[in-house]
């Protein structure tokens, strides 16, 4: 069954009737012990509802201002399967005083992450994630056979029900139990997948949703995939450069700072995959100075650093793309063009993905434009310079959702513009409390 099929089969379902409003058990908890955490219990497989069960951690903190209050907003984590929980009870600096004021704040740990029965995995070290020939290939698409039937073995059911479809199931039941009518909603990164999948699905349940750092879930083809995160890739390391040829205080200021970069990357000093990786993470985070210091001390000697692997993301990113390789000659060739569009930094670290789901069985959520009709238009949220989730992604996206989206574009560089602009935070602010949505091209300038 090809792919449009499988979409058009899915948006042909009935919309499941809403769940049961059933009541979360509230405790105190947080390093201050001032928010609130409950368990919210699902199936494990929503095509079966009456069977196995998991608890889904929940954590809330309540709006400063009850009185003015205007209800619940649900942060969606990125990652994937990055605690959520803990983003509330703890680490709640994310959110402005102004949402503190006048939302009960409520986060999750997706299913399969950390308070949410945990995938289990054997404790095996994955293949290097750039493949070098056929022999690369298929030993690493043995050992993702061999390593999932562990995980599976160890995790149980949940390991074949961790997908986005799924997600969207438990978010839906997490607003019903909030006493919510309409579901407001904030995605981060790998969030926002999750705020687009609930707004397809659930268009009448949706008041307001923020994607910030926006997921292109519409690539058609691995190469697609590969070449649109290549762009955001070089992209910020373009905007890296350029902030060193402009700034003294880097360490290479005046010099050729892509030449010092690919010296590095063809040195014997650490891993192509390595420096890539640093590069993704500075470049993300922007810690140019501190690049700018490590290409400066390997190029004159100094070991490199090895970063390892990202974590494992299994099955909450494998089963909701499809990114199929045929073989190492496909493999290559794809590496082939990312480094035609990236002359400079060759690939982008989300390499390791195809690598990290070679063979994977069943894709549950596969790539598709959105279809989305909500009364309020989505509120989209992205950085010029973002190598993680590019602008490229986020206008991509708004030209899906046409009428029904609205992207305002942060002028500068990083992941997660909310949390580094005071005029993106106020946007978004104002379109959550008061449903106020931007004109269309609205841009806040680097630094405000």
């Amino acid at each position: 069954m090809n792919m449009l099929l499988s979409v058009l089969l899915a948006a042909a379902l009935p919309i499941p009737a809403p769940p049961p409003a059933t009541e979360l058990d509230w405790h105190t908890c947080g390093k201050a012990m001032d928010a609130q955490c409950a368990f919210l219990t699902v199936p494990v497989d929503w095509s079966h509802p009456a069977g196995e069960k998991i608890d889904i951690a929940v954590g809330r903190r309540l709006a400063h201002d009850q009185d003015h209050k205007v209800g619940t907003l649900v942060f969606g984590p990125g990652g994937p399967w990055d605690p959520g929980v803990s983003r509330v009870t703890d680490g709640y600096d994310r959110f402005s005083d102004t949402l503190l004021d006048r939302f009960d704040i409520v986060s999750f740990d997706p299913r399969g992450s950390t308070g949410s029965h945990p995938v289990s995995c054997p404790a095996e070290k994955a293949p290097y994630p750039v493949l070098s020939s056929q022999q690369d290939f298929d030993a690493t698409l043995k050992f993702n056979h061999d390593y999932w039937a562990g995980c599976e073995q160890l995790t149980g059911d949940l390991w074949n029900h961790a997908d986005m479809t799924s997600n969207v199931r438990d978010l839906d039941a997490l607003r019903a139990a909030l006493g919510e009518r309409q579901l407001t909603f904030q995605g981060s990164s790998y969030g926002t997948l999750l705020g687009e999948a609930y707004a397809e699905r659930y268009p009448d349940r949706t008041r307001a949703i923020v994607l910030e750092s926006v997921d292109d879930h519409s690539s058609r083809s691995t190469a697609e995939f590969l070449i649109a995160q290549t762009q955001a890739s070089e992209d910020a390391f373009d905007a890296f450069v350029t902030w060193c040829n402009g700034t003294t205080a880097c360490k290479l200021h005046g010099k050729d700072v892509a030449a010092v970069w690919n010296r590095v990357y063809e040195s014997t000093a650490q891993t192509p995959f390595d420096l890539v990786a640093l590069t993704f993470k500075s470049t993300k985070d922007v810690q140019y100075g501190r690049l700018a210091d490590y290409l400066a001390a390997v190029d004159g000697g100094a070991d490199g650093m090895s970063v390892g692997l990202p974590p494992v993301v299994l099955p909450a990113f494998c089963a909701d793309w499809s990114l199929p390789v045929r073989d190492y000659r496909e493999y290559a060739s794809l590496l082939r063009q990312a480094a035609r569009v990236a002359p400079h930094t060759h690939f982008p670290a989300q390499v390791f993905a195809l690598t990290a789901c070679l063979g994977w069985p069943r894709v549950a959520y596969p790539q598709h434009d959105l279809h989305v009709h909500t009364a309020t238009p989505l509120l989209l949220l992205n950085s010029r310079h973002d190598p993680a989730t590019g602008w490229n992604w986020a206008r991509n996206v708004e030209r899906q959702l046409g009428r029904h989206g609205v992207l305002v574009t942060y002028e500068g560089a990083g992941h997660g513009s909310y949390s580094i602009s005071p005029c993106m935070r106020a946007v978004a602010d104002a379109y959550l409390i008061s449903l106020t949505v931007p004109p269309r091209g609205t841009s806040c300038a680097d630094g405000t």
